[in-house]
């Protein structure tokens, strides 16, 4: 598995022990192995702590909150009426209390100690006990991106380097105001980042959304369309889904008669987004005559639709979306270098769900106002289900988060999703390291199966006749994998333009 980009990565959540994401690198005179890149310091650079509470189990809809912890010394964890931080300072030293509304904590749960050589957490006699990356704990040394249970509320905590345009405020996410969906995130790193996306956004600047399948693409797209406020429509066309026959009629339009079938005028999608934004989905599937007319409506303003003997000046604003790398395209000369630079007056490279875990929780509560997910209101998280879900790698990122909540809200019963409503790569994310051999292996094998078949889907946009010759497979075989696996084959299939 591709290892995260640390050098973009706010925090790298999972243990060492538990997945291979995770960068080691050892520190101290005792040779224990510490996080990666998060305590590799450069001259003048400062390393930030930070508190994120990710997602409680019992109030997934709540979101979650980020707590900067420059100057404090200790955090006590407990239980509470309502979310609460309260500061305390004496002898020059800052104390938090953090109050969450979980039933499963104790008034005085746990409490987290922070000094210049490292940080700890100790269990203060809780009831239901503190748990470090999984494993029950009286005492721990804590390491940045260390995921903390207590009761069925799960923190992480995180060391930062410090970026320019830094973000050190809190945030809670439960009160803060409604954002735009695609772009709240409680990571300082992407925050900084997001920061410099809104603020193209405002112009007209023609923006390239890079990333992999499923990291939410469209859905920042339209964000930016939001931000721009310009008065026209937002229209989205996916590029790999249209036969390269009829691509450049659907762009540019056409006049009645120009071709057999064309019994009226067309404007096509270009115009039909006239003061508006055009955003253009898997851009590097279009056909190179496509690209060559694609370059000339960006170079000159104007679209000729087929047939026509005269140009249309059109207005609007381009964003473009691929999970290919452009750069080896490009390299090949199956991409346009010209058409790029046109396309990608600003570049925005999206994270994949591994590398920005202390959003899982954010995220869930955004997916549960879909009316895909039944019984949003009252699903609830056990705290073994929560912890699966900041441990989980979502190879097809938040694609699959949603189609992993969408089935576990289905078979929850009474609105609490236990571990076993997962499917099985994300139930084995949460096993013990006490778990058998044999039973850990059957795990990855289905978890081995179930990624391949997902990764089929998404090249055969859901046919699966398709899926079944690829893997030398009866199609009614594959059919029974995915009602198995608990997969929505149509969530694969293209959406009409």
């Amino acid at each position: 598995m591709k290892k995260p980009d640390v050098a973009s990565t706010a925090c790298v959540l999972v243990h060492a022990a538990r997945s291979s994401t995770r960068y080691r690198v050892p520190v101290g005179a005792d040779g224990t192995e510490r996080t990666g890149a998060m305590h590799r310091r450069g001259e003048g650079t400062a390393l930030h702590r930070f508190l994120f509470l990710v997602i409680e189990g019992a109030r997934p809809r709540a979101g979650g909150m980020r707590l900067a912890l420059a100057g404090v010394h200790e955090i006590v964890l407990g239980r509470a009426d309502a979310r609460s931080v309260a500061r305390t300072r004496s002898d020059e030293q800052t104390s938090l209390r953090v109050g969450v509304p979980d039933r499963k904590m104790s008034e005085a749960h746990a409490r987290i100690l922070l000094a210049p050589g490292g940080a700890s957490i100790e269990d203060l006699g809780s009831t239901n006990g503190t748990l470090v990356n999984g494993a029950r704990v009286e005492r721990a040394t804590l390491v940045g991106g260390d995921v903390l249970e207590v009761g069925h509320t799960l923190f992480v905590y995180g060391e930062v380097l410090e970026r320019p345009g830094w973000h050190l405020a809190d945030l809670d996410s439960e009160k803060a105001a409604d954002a735009l969906p695609g772009l709240s995130t409680l990571d300082p790193v992407h925050a900084t980042k997001l920061d410099r996306l809104k603020r193209v956004a405002a112009s007209s600047v023609s923006i390239v959304l890079l990333g992999e399948t499923g990291t939410g693409k469209e859905v920042l797209a339209r964000a930016v369309h939001a931000l721009s406020q310009r008065p026209g429509p937002f229209v989205a066309i996916n590029c790999g889904a249209i036969p390269a026959t009829l691509v450049e009629s659907l762009l540019s339009g056409h006049v009645k008669g120009s071709f057999s079938g064309a019994e009226r005028d067309e404007l096509g999608l270009i115009r039909s987004a006239q003061f508006g934004t055009l955003f253009l989905d898997e851009i590097g599937d279009l056909p190179a005559a496509s690209q060559a007319a694609l370059l000339r409506v960006l170079q000159e303003g104007e679209v000729t639709p087929v047939g026509a003997t005269r140009a249309a000046k059109v207005d609007l604003r381009v964003v473009s979306a691929t999970h290919r790398p452009l750069d080896d395209l490009m390299e090949r000369g199956e991409f346009r270098r010209d058409l790029y630079g046109r396309l990608a007056g600003f570049a925005y490279n999206l994270p994949p769900l591994r590398d920005r875990r202390v959003d899982v929780g954010l995220l869930v509560a955004a997916l549960l106002r879909s009316p895909k997910v039944q019984q949003a209101d009252a699903l609830r998280f056990r705290a073994d289900a929560a912890r699966a879900m900041l441990l989980y790698d979502w190879p097809l990122n938040v694609r699959e988060l949603e189609q992993c909540l969408v089935t576990s809200s289905v078979l929850a019963e009474e609105g609490l999703v236990h571990l076993e409503d997962f499917p099985p790569g994300v139930v084995e994310a949460a096993l013990p390291p006490s778990v058998s051999g044999e039973t850990r292996a059957a795990a990855d094998r289905d978890e081995a199966l179930r990624r391949e078949l997902l990764l089929r889907l998404a090249e055969a946009r859901g046919n699966m006749s398709e899926v079944a010759r690829a893997m030398g497979k009866a199609r009614q075989q594959i059919q029974r994998w995915v009602r198995r696996f608990g997969i929505d084959a149509d969530a694969f299939k293209p959406r009409d333009a």
